[in-house]
């Protein structure tokens, strides 16, 4: 643990910043695999499900979470995955 009081409040902001990006990447992975299992299943609202999984990704994208070449990959992959 650090002593100089601004590098204790470094850490404070860090670990809280680790637990949102962490439930953001989260988030971002459990819409995906909803979208995926509800292609698997051969559900009616895919596309709705589709849109939420760009959303998550565009965000996670955004705010540095993932590398823009990962979230166009993933986005290209899962519309690949809609249109067989």
């Amino acid at each position: 643990m650090p002593n100089i009081d601004s590098a204790i409040k470094r850490v404070r902001t860090s670990e809280k910043a680790n637990e949102l990006n962490n439930a953001k990447k989260s988030a971002m992975r459990t819409t995906i695999k909803k979208f995926e299992e509800a292609v698997a299943a051969g559900a009616d609202n895919t596309e709705a499900l589709l849109q939420d999984a760009f959303k998550a990704i565009d965000s996670a994208a955004s705010k540095g979470l993932i590398h823009n070449n990962k979230a166009s990959r993933d986005k290209s992959r899962l519309a690949k995955k809609l249109n067989k």
